[in-house]
């Protein structure tokens, strides 16, 4: 799927944005900590390994991967399909286990990242090995019992992204209770991996990408991806039984959204009774929810250029929004600061990145996203 080449100041949107993987110490556990996110393999040979910084929180995690089938509905982006088919990951914390570090990218939608979408980011293909890292997080790992019912968020990636976009932010939440859980928009996100290791492209952009294509077509992911979330907060019961033996709590849900996501987390804390806060990491309101704001507990996070005075869907939903509310400006943020990119790109030798990630510092831009969402939904979601 082409990028979306938009800014702040017209819809916030940076479209399939993904995420590198990273990397393993000689031990064969993830590097910790936001002190490994210096640059690695410098002056060598071969594709670069890339690390994403350890979560801080005491509890360690685990995350299982689930396809999801809605067959009340025919694709929306894909008519020809008569149902909607997803792809999800559960993050949470986990009792102790010995199971492996799960990959961040699955092997194949790495390399079909690596081919279509990193060069948009003017990332070279082979300059990195976005299948080589690791997660913090164990994969399938038995979940923890004992510390009482957790706590749900839901994370929505922004346009074009895949789930694997906020794993920075993701791992964060699960080791301080949280569980999370992320979704791939398929035939929107560039590539989403199947089990057997089948992958869905996104549908091809138009070929002409007037200001008025693109809104009509976030219009249409935005429509999508509210179906997609509610599909998925209608399966929380079961899903929680099957794969959590009954350990979250569905009184207490928030959602978390970066850019278009941020937009789908106000419209479902506008719309759905079942969402109790939501948080939008520099996103421009798409759709109803500009227009009405939200009366429930709301954090946002900016960029340093994009304020309520260049965005009106900012402004108008800001006014509107009768809740708790309180917006977090980053100076030296980009958009892309608000996903894994922040931590990776600089990583990388000679790709260009100020217009993506800006020119905060990465260790303080995640340490401050951390503290901001965390400190959120401890206050709205925890007892």
């Amino acid at each position: 799927m082409p990028h979306i080449a938009l800014t702040a100041a017209t819809f916030g949107v940076l479209a399939a944005l993904a995420v590198p993987a990273a990397s393993t110490t000689s031990a064969g556990s993830p590097a910790r900590g936001l002190t490994s996110l210096g640059r690695t393999d410098a002056g060598t040979a071969g594709p670069q390994t890339l690390t994403l910084p350890a979560p801080t929180g005491a509890k360690p995690i685990g995350t299982r991967n689930l396809r999801l089938v809605d067959r009340s509905r025919r694709d929306p982006l894909l008519r020809s399909r008569p149902y909607r088919e997803l792809m999800v990951s559960l993050w949470y914390p986990a009792a102790p286990s010995t199971r492996p570090y799960a990959p961040h990218m699955a092997p194949r939608a790495a390399a079909d990242w690596d081919e279509h979408s990193a060069p948009g980011m003017g990332v070279k293909k082979g300059l990195a090995d976005w299948a080589a890292t690791r997660t913090h997080a164990r994969q399938d790992a038995p979940v923890e019992r004992g510390a009482g019912k957790l706590p749900v968020v839901v994370f929505e990636p922004g346009d074009g992204g895949p789930r694997t976009l906020g794993t920075a932010l993701v791992e964060e939440l699960a080791s301080r209770g949280y569980t999370v859980l992320t979704i791939d928009h398929t035939y929107e996100a560039d590539q989403v991996e199947f089990p057997g290791g089948r992958v869905e492209r996104a549908v091809p952009l138009p070929g002409k990408l007037t200001p008025r294509v693109i809104e009509k077509l976030l219009r249409l992911h935005h429509k999508a991806r509210v179906a997609d979330v509610g599909y998925i907060l209608s399966q929380l019961p079961a899903l929680g039984e099957r794969e959590m033996g009954g350990m979250l709590d569905l009184s207490r849900i928030g959602i978390l959204g970066q850019s278009i996501g941020g937009s789908v987390a106000a419209q479902l804390a506008h719309d759905d009774a079942r969402v109790d806060a939501a948080a939008n990491l520099d996103g421009s309101y798409v759709g109803p929810v500009a227009r009405t704001g939200v009366a429930k507990p709301f954090l946002q996070l900016a960029a340093e250029s994009h304020t309520q005075a260049g965005d009106p869907s900012w402004k108008s939903f800001w006014a509107r929004s009768t809740g708790w509310k309180k917006e977090v400006r980053l100076p030296g943020a980009a958009h892309g600061s608000f996903t894994d990119l922040q931590a990776l790109l600089p990583q990388l030798k000679g790709v260009p990145s100020k217009d993506l990630i800006g020119t905060i510092d990465p260790q303080r831009s995640i340490a401050l996203q951390r503290a901001a969402i965390t400190d959120f939904f401890d206050q709205h979601l925890k007892p």
